[in-house]
C-alpha cells in the first residue's frame, strides 16, 4: 500500500460570488431599495391627491359648488337691489312727470294771458283809431297797419314741399342764384310771394293764418319757416285781399310769379294760385312802437 500513489485530497474550493459586493447583499438592498414600498405607497397617494391631501375629483366638486354659490349669490344680490331701486325710479319719474304737467300747465294759463292782453290792447288801438270821429283815414290805418280784421276779394295761394323732398347733407343753404335741388320751401321762397304780393297790389296778407304787418319778419329756423316767431308748417297757404283777378294775374307775371313757377318746373316745389270771392282775414297782434314818435307840421314832436 506504501508502493501506490495516493491521490491528494480534493479539496472544495467555495463558489466565486458573480458580483464583488455579493457577500454584501444588506447593503446593496439598502442602497438599491433606499425606501420602503410602504413610504413608497405613501408618496405615490399623496402625490395623486394633491398638496392638500384631498383628491382632485372631489376638490373639483367643491369648486364648482363654490362658483355656483357666488353667482346664486351675485343674482341675489342684483334682484334685491334693482327691486329696492325700482321704487325710487319709478317715484322720479312721476316727479318728473308731474312737473312736466304743471311747467305745460302754467305755460298754457300765460299764453291765454297774453291772448287776452294783446286783444285787448288790439281793441284800444282799434278805439283810438275810431276816435277822430270814424273818419275814412282811420280805418284806412287800421286795415294797413293790421290792427283791424279785414275780408273782402283776392286770392288764395297755397305752397308746398315737392313730394320727394329731401334736406342737404350737409345743411347748406341754397346757391346764389336762389334755388335749391332739396325740393323745400324756404323762408326766402316765403318772402319773394309776399313781396310780389304785395307789389301787385295786394292790401292785407296773412300766412296760415298770421297777419302780416309793417313789421313783421319772415325767418328760417332749421327747416323750419318763422313768421313774427311763430314757427308754420307746410302747406303754406297765403290769403291776399285785393282785386282777385287782376291780383292773381299779376302776381304770376311778375318776378316773383316767375321764380315761384321755376321752382314747380325744377324742384316739384307744387303750388297753386286761385281767385276767392271773400278773403277774410284776423287782425293781427298788436303792433308796439317804442321809438317812432307822431310829428307836429313844424316838424317837432
Amino acid at each position: 500500500m506504501c508502493g501506490m500513489p495516493q491521490q491528494p485530497p480534493v479539496r472544495s474550493s467555495p463558489t466565486r460570488p458573480s458580483r464583488p459586493d455579493a457577500s454584501m447583499s444588506l447593503l446593496t438592498n439598502v442602497m438599491d431599495h433606499s425606501l420602503d414600498d410602504g413610504y413608497a405607497e405613501a408618496a405615490a397617494r399623496k402625490q395623486a391627491e394633491g398638496a392638500d391631501g384631498m383628491p382632485k375629483t372631489v376638490r373639483a366638486k367643491l369648486g364648482l359648488a363654490a362658483g355656483l354659490v357666488l353667482a346664486a349669490l351675485v343674482v341675489t344680490l342684483g334682484a334685491a337691489n334693482a327691486r329696492i331701486a325700482a321704487p325710487v325710479i319709478a317715484k322720479e319719474r312721476q316727479e318728473l312727470i308731474d312737473r312736466i304737467e304743471r311747467e305745460t300747465s302754467a305755460a298754457d294759463k300765460l299764453e291765454d294771458n297774453v291772448d287776452t292782453l294783446r286783444a285787448d290792447v288790439s281793441a284800444r288801438q282799434r278805439a283810438a283809431l275810431k276816435s277822430d270821429g270814424g273818419s275814412g283815414q282811420a280805418d284806412l290805418v287800421g286795415i294797413l297797419s293790421g290792427a283791424t280784421a279785414v275780408h273782402g276779394p283776392g286770392v288764395k295761394l297755397v305752397v308746398d314741399d315737392a313730394k320727394e323732398a329731401s334736406q342737404d347733407g350737409d345743411g347748406d343753404p341754397r346757391e346764389t342764384s336762389g334755388f335749391s335741388d332739396t325740393g323745400r320751401v324756404r323762408d326766402r321762397d316765403m318772402q319773394r310771394v309776399v313781396n310780389g304780393l304785395w307789389e301787385s297790389g295786394a292790401e292785407a296778407i296773412s300766412i296760415n293764418g298770421q297777419r302780416l304787418t309793417a313789421l313783421s319778419a319772415i325767418r328760417a329756423a332749421g327747416d323750419a319757416i318763422l313768421v313774427d316767431n311763430k314757427p308754420l308748417v307746410p302747406p303754406y297757404t297765403v290769403l291776399a285781399v285785393g282785386d282777385g283777378q287782376r291780383l292773381s294775374t299779376r302776381f304770376q307775371n311778375s318776378a316773383d310769379g316767375l321764380y315761384l313757377h321755376a321752382l314747380q318746373e325744377n324742384y316739384g316745389i307744387r303750388t297753386s294760385i286761385s281767385v276767392q270771392d271773400d278773403v277774410r282775414l284776423a287782425a293781427a297782434p298788436s303792433v308796439i312802437v317804442r321809438t317812432a314818435q307822431p310829428s307836429t307840421e313844424k316838424g317837432t314832436s
